[in-house]
């Protein structure tokens, strides 16, 4: 199994990615995980959905080159972009609190997942950064739209324009993190939620949606699939390919 789902006995489901060798990184199966765990963070007994990786080295490296890397058209790169792109427009438009719980680094899509979520947690000496720019393409599944609506626009346009990674400390300056946290990440968390799991579910609901009707108002979907026709485009450049080959050659020789 690349991923599990569990309902915690304070009354939160917990995702995680179970593919710490591959760095956590996102194939099929864990997006279909994802699309399974906030279908059933709806149900009524749950109070918020919390996301995480295996281990403490890595929260989620993004998408998995060595599956992705087949993809060579925009057709093809389409497809599994809008694929990711509408799940995590569902978790950003979940009615229940959202937390990337980031127990390690956080690179590309795996920062667009922890921008979907309304909290992120990151352990002190982590790293994160939008580095799509430097594979030639943008962020794909959305979350460069996810993260103007979310941040201000000089820190959204520099973490995205700039495509460095950076200390989780400075993405705390950013904004980016809401938390920074030493030890164990899953105590972190739940003291972290702590009094929203004391509050009766139907007024975490109503108030998500007032943040889900702003997005709504904002046309946070037809922005997304907009980004998602954009960076597939650039996806079958030569410029992305060959810093795909040269990604995987590293990674080779390693």
């Amino acid at each position: 199994m690349e991923y599990t789902i569990e309902r915690r006995e304070k009354g939160y489901l917990l995702f995680t990615i179970t593919r710490s060798e591959k760095r956590n990184a996102i194939n099929y199966a864990v997006m279909d995980g994802l699309k399974e765990a906030i279908l059933r963070a709806k149900e009524q007994d749950i109070k918020a959905l919390v996301i995480t990786g295996e281990g403490s080295h890595a929260f989620c490296s993004g998408g998995d080159l060595s599956v992705f890397h087949a993809l060579k058209t925009k057709e093809e790169a389409y497809t599994m972009l809008s694929k990711m792109a509408d799940i995590l427009y569902t978790l950003v438009t979940l009615p229940k609190p959202t937390v990337a719980l980031m127990n390690g680094t956080a690179i590309g899509g795996g920062c667009e997942l922890a921008a979907a979520c309304d909290y992120r947690l990151a352990r002190e000496g982590s790293k994160a950064g939008f580095v799509q720019g430097q594979q030639a393409i943008t962020t794909g599944w959305g979350g460069g739209s996810i993260l103007a609506e979310k941040l201000p626009a000089q820190a959204a346009m520099k973490l995205l324009m700039e495509s460095e990674i950076e200390p989780a400390e400075k993405m705390h300056q950013f904004g980016f993190i809401n938390q920074l946290y030493s030890g164990d990440s899953l105590s972190a968390c739940e003291k972290y939620l702590e009094k929203h799991l004391s509050i009766d579910i139907s007024v975490l609901e109503s108030y998500k949606m007032i943040w889900i009707r702003k997005w709504e108002e904002n046309k946070l979907y037809e922005r997304i699939e907009k980004e998602v026709r954009n960076c597939a485009l650039l996806w079958e450049s030569e410029a992305h390919h060959e810093q795909v080959r040269k990604f995987i050659g590293k990674k080779t020789q390693k």
